[in-house]
């Protein structure tokens, strides 16, 4: 198999640390995104051969998200050229509950090559690395998330779950479901992080016609207004109300806590006013 790896959204939230854990293992690897040195855009398929020459391995984070309509056409497209370019493995990071994510799911499955699924929900990162910092750091989250708890997870395991599976034997045609250890309410969380980080930090359950409101007020991209929306709407039902052990099994450990996220990063400053 050839050595080097291709990290697709190797910017990202997962993908950062997908890059961080290779080079720290030495391994060789590419980084796919649209400003990197061999550039690769999901919206410029003219991008694709030249960032799959000589790879062996792709890490595929759909870029916004997975459950985007019209990302399995994107990726059945996409694992279509890894094939025709020699690529032996696909690691998707899915999404749990995501009716467009399972049909991506189906695609890679499908594709011919060694592949293994990556599902997640809700990232821990969300609130200090995504949409959610700036409420937390304004001290009031209002959301429409009622009390439906889940089970968030880390995106450090995430990553390492994927890393091993682009990596290691043993782990071709496993669907890791990956949860943190416990549920959790978006209160809940919110209430953790206000411990962790020593601030008043007030939740505000919403009417999710009002969140969408807000939404289209707010300077956020459509597609990630759009996905927002649709994770709130639609898949904060209930449907993910459940552990899984999709770390347990992939790495013989167990997941990270979400007040242990909370208190490191809360150590690093990124809550602080």
């Amino acid at each position: 198999m050839n050595a080097t790896t291709l990290v697709l959204g190797g910017t990202g939230k997962t993908g950062r640390r997908v890059v961080e854990r290779l080079t720290a293992r030495g391994a060789d690897f590419r980084v796919g995104s649209r400003s990197a040195e061999i550039p690769f855009d999901w919206t410029d398929r003219t991008t694709w051969p030249a960032a799959l020459a000589g790879v062996g391995r792709v890490y595929i984070a759909y870029y916004p998200d997975i459950a985007i309509p019209g990302s399995a056409d994107l990726v059945r497209a996409l694992a279509e050229a890894a094939r025709d370019a020699g690529v032996q493995r696909l690691v998707l990071l899915s999404g749990r509950g995501e009716e467009e994510a399972e049909a991506t799911e189906k695609v890679v499955q499908a594709s011919g090559l060694e592949w293994t699924i990556v599902r997640c929900s809700w990232f821990n990162q969300n609130f200090d690395e995504g949409y959610l910092l700036d409420p937390i750091l304004a001290g009031e989250v209002a959301l429409p998330a009622g009390d439906v708890p889940e089970p968030f997870v880390d995106a450090d395991d995430i990553a390492d779950v994927a890393v091993a599976a682009l990596t290691e034997d043993g782990h071709a045609g496993e669907v890791y479901e990956l949860t943190g250890p416990r549920l959790l309410t978006f209160a809940e969380a919110v209430a953790e992080i206000a411990k962790a980080s020593g601030r008043e930090i007030a939740f505000i359950p919403l009417a999710h016609e009002d969140y969408i409101a807000a939404l289209a007020d707010a300077d956020l991209p459509p597609e990630v207004a759009w996905l927002v929306g649709y994770l709130f709407g639609e898949v904060l039902d209930g449907r993910n109300a459940h552990l899984s052990d999709g770390v347990q099994r992939a790495l013989g450990r167990e997941p990270k806590d979400f007040a242990d996220y909370a208190r490191d990063a809360a150590a690093s400053g990124v809550w602080n006013v």
